[in-house]
Formats: structure tokens, C-alpha cells, sequence
């Protein structure tokens, strides 16, 4: 998952969410907790729950290290409200199926993982509980950074709180650097072109090593189509990539490697995935998250690199935004503890504790700062982006218009069509089984 641009965060290629709502809270005998016909929660009580209780929480699987700091953070919570007990279960294959199986079947968990990518279609199917009426105001909602927070909101109403985050930075090595005289990392597109083209190199007619590593897709050029005011979908929810200001950024992605030939993807060079492809030393440049730097440093030692933000496009700043949030299950009977749980992970104290090794990046900034994240040699970029970044995120109908966009992005990369009429093509389509959908 982070290879594709996930933080401990799930991109997986999900199709478009078909879920039933849920039921109602009609029944629920957990007491303090209400809710209106259209599912906004009313009164909840926060007071610590007094009888014993056991709630349930689901997320996906991670590495040895993050499921380390989890549990010790799970340990913590239980120390701190000792009558609630939680039942962690990793779902490792199918997360998204297993969970929407489970929430139609009335079984679904109280407290699981929602990558942003995902949240907008079940927000839409009501089967999320709202979690405004439960914060108090020692919660600190202002201390988030806000574009990860907004990830998880819908009319205003709030409906998780995200545990971590990662954006895009620029990784660049020094030595490649270096032998080619550029004394800075490249502050704006011109400039990553100009240092692009310098960095490549050939054996013959054959490319060895690329300026600039690229990732084809759209989880990682949506803040190139948004540069000059381009947009990846409409207010209702149709694909709207192909327009000329959306195609004005996509096109200095498709120039640089058809034109300049200074780019390339991974597999143009056996690589997996950009970090590879970059640890091999066969990209100078690519645009990775924080996933990256424990994948460099185990499997990479002694490759100099360091990281800056990525160069502006059209004279912004821009970057995208990778996070999941812990949500609550709308048909739990245990809310007062399912948030004492959310309000634990996603609090300052559970997050210092969860990002504590640099697995995971804080969302909270004091917790950045506190734990030095902010001035990290190699963090500190992907820190910066977080209050400007564009979230992995454009609606339920994501899944279809990123699969249309991928399989015709991919091939005008490659050169084998003309980037306006693959963009027509792709748009086009999706809008066909966007309407044939609903």
C-alpha cells in the first residue's frame, strides 16, 4: 500500500462503495447517546464508562515495529480506563470487503480504520457514527492539522479524527547531486526539469538512470491537475480532469518524459515502486511520503540522500496528503467507550506514543513538534506540506474515476496516445458508469 502513496494507509484500488445503510440507532440501549432521524449525534455522555466493558477494534496489518507501538499504546489506554478492554483484530487481506460485509450484517466493529480515500462513501451510507457532540474541549480539534481533519468531514459534521499522515516530498541524492554541479534541490518545476535533465544518464541509447522518478497515477498527479485551477471531479461527482486547466499540469508530468526524456516510471527500470527505484540509484528524484525513509534505511544504508518540499507548479505550493482516521461504528452499544478509545488514539498523549519511532507521522502539531518531526533532517519536508496539502480524496465516485484515469494516464506517459484525447477518453467513460451507478 505505501508504495503506492499509502502512510500506514490504505490506497488499496477499492471499487465504488455499494453499502445499504446500517439501520438506525433505534434499540440501542447505550445510554447518554441519541440520534436524529438523519444520524447526528445529540447528547454523549463522556464521563469514563462505569461498568466493565470490552469494545472491539479493527485495522489492517502493519509492520512488526507499528504493531509494537500499537499495542503499547492499546496497553496505556487500558492502564488509564481500566473498566474497558479492547479487542484488536488486524484484517489482513480484503480490508474494505470485510468491513463493509460486516457493517451491512450488523457485526461490524466499534472503532476501525477509514483511509480517506474510502470515507466519503460511507459517510454517504449513514453508517458512520458523527463525533462533534462527544469533543470536548480538551480534545484540541485545532491542534490537527486541518486538511486532515477536513478529510473526514461532510457538511460540516465531523465523522473521524485521523491517527497519521503522511504527504509527498521531494527525496533527491546528494551524490548524483553533487557530480552534476546542483548546489540545491530544484524550488519549481523549471527548475526540477533543468536538474532533470542534467541527472539522467545513458549507456548508449539506453536509459541507466532517470532525473526524475514518476508514478503514473492519479493518487500522485492530483495536485498537478489541481495547479492551475483543474479539478478531478465536479460538485456532483463526475470526472472533470480532462478540462484545459486540469491538462495544463498533467502535461509538464507526460513533457518531461516524452519530450525532455528525462523521466521515467519504475518499471522502465525493473524497479517496483519509486523508493526502489530511487534506493537503486536509478532515479536521482522521485516524490515519495515517510513510508520511504525506514524502507532507505533498512534496505539502503549508505545512500546519501535528504528531502525538501515539492517545487511549486504554476508559482504554489502544492503536494498530496496520505491519512486514515479512526472511525466510529453508528450501530455500536458502546459509545461512551468506543470514543474514550478514539479520543485516547487520536488524543496528544496516545499519538505521542504511536508516532514515537517515526513510523507513523503525528497529525496533531504540537505532537510534531514535541517529538522534533518538524525539524527532522528528512521529516521536517514532509511535515511542512501538511497544511497545504491536497488529501488523497474527491468523493464517493473516486474509485471509478481513478481507474478510468489510470489505465489512460499510464499509456499517454508512455507516449502512445495524445494527453487531451486519452483525458477525453478516460472522462468520458467514467462519467458512463458513474451515471450508470446510480
Amino acid at each position: 500500500m505505501k508504495k503506492s502513496g499509502v502512510v500506514g494507509l490504505s490506497l488499496t484500488l477499492a471499487a465504488v462503495i455499494m453499502l445499504s445503510a446500517c439501520g438506525s440507532n433505534e434499540g440501542n440501549t447505550n445510554k447518554g447517546t441519541a440520534a436524529t432521524n438523519n444520524g447526528t449525534a445529540q447528547e454523549a455522555t463522556k464521563e469514563p464508562a462505569a461498568e466493565p466493558v470490552t469494545i472491539t477494534l479493527a485495522g489492517w496489518g502493519a509492520s512488526p515495529e507499528e504493531q509494537d507501538l500499537l499495542n503499547q499504546t492499546l496497553k496505556e489506554f487500558e492502564a488509564k480506563y481500566p473498566n474497558v478492554k479492547v479487542k484488536y483484530e488486524v484484517i489482513a487481506d480484503q480490508y474494505m470487503d470485510v468491513i463493509k460485509t460486516r457493517l451491512i450484517g450488523g457485526e461490524g466493529p466499534d472503532v476501525f480504520y477509514l483511509d480517506a480515500f474510502e470515507a466519503p462513501g460511507l459517510i454517504e451510507r449513514n453508517v458512520l457514527e458523527p463525533l462533534d457532540s462527544y469533543v470536548t474541549e480538551d480534545f484540541d480539534v485545532a491542534d490537527f492539522e486541518q486538511p486532515m481533519v477536513d478529510a473526514f468531514k461532510q457538511e460540516g459534521v465531523t465523522y473521524g479524527f485521523p491517527k497519521d499522515f503522511s504527504t509527498l516530498a521531494m527525496f533527491y541524492n546528494k551524490k548524483d547531486f553533487a557530480e552534476a554541479g546542483i548546489a540545491a534541490p530544484p524550488a519549481t518545476w523549471d527548475e526540477l526539469k533543468a536538474a532533470a535533465a542534467k541527472l539522467t544518464k545513458k549507456e548508449g541509447d539506453k536509459t541507466v538512470r532517470y532525473g526524475f522518478g514518476v508514478a503514473p497515477e492519479l493518487a500522485r498527479q492530483m495536485f498537478m491537475i489541481q495547479a492551475f485551477g483543474g479539478k478531478v471531479a465536479d460538485d456532483k461527482g463526475n470526472a472533470a480532469f480532462a478540462s484545459p486547466d486540469a491538462l495544463k499540469g498533467l502535461q509538464l508530468v507526460t513533457d518531461m518524459h516524452n519530450v525532455d526524456k528525462s523521466s521515467g516510471e519504475p518499471k522502465e527500470v525493473g524497479a517496483g515502486w519509486g523508493g526502489e527505484m530511487f534506493g537503486q540509484g536509478k532515479a536521482s528524484i522521485v516524490f515519495e511520503g515517510n513510508w520511504a525513509i525506514p524502507f532507505l534505511e533498512s534496505n539502503y544504508k549508505d545512500l546519501d540522500y535528504g528531502t525538501a518540499e515539492l517545487p511549486t507548479v504554476n508559482g504554489t505550493k502544492g503536494t498530496m496528503a496520505f491519512t486514515v482516521a479512526y472511525v466510529m461504528n453508528k450501530q455500536s452499544e458502546k459509545k461512551e467507550a468506543a470514543w474514550q478509545l478514539i479520543s485516547f488514539l487520536t488524543g496528544k498523549e496516545g499519538m505521542k506514543t504511536w508516532t514515537s519511532k517515526g513510523f507513523a507521522l503525528p497529525t496533531r502539531k504540537s505532537v510534531a513538534q514535541e517529538l522534533g518531526y518538524d525539524k527532522d533532517e528528512l521529516r521536517s519536508a514532509i511535515v511542512a506540506g501538511a497544511s497545504y496539502a491536497t488529501p488523497w480524496q474527491a468523493g464517493s465516485t473516486l474509485p471509478t474515476i481513478m481507474s478510468n484515469f489510470n489505465n489512460q494516464f499510464v499509456d499517454t506517459f508512455m507516449g502512445n496516445s495524445k494527453l487531451e484525447d486519452a483525458m477525453k477518453k478516460a472522462e468520458t467513460v467514467a462519467n458512463k458508469e458513474i451515471a450508470a451507478a446510480k
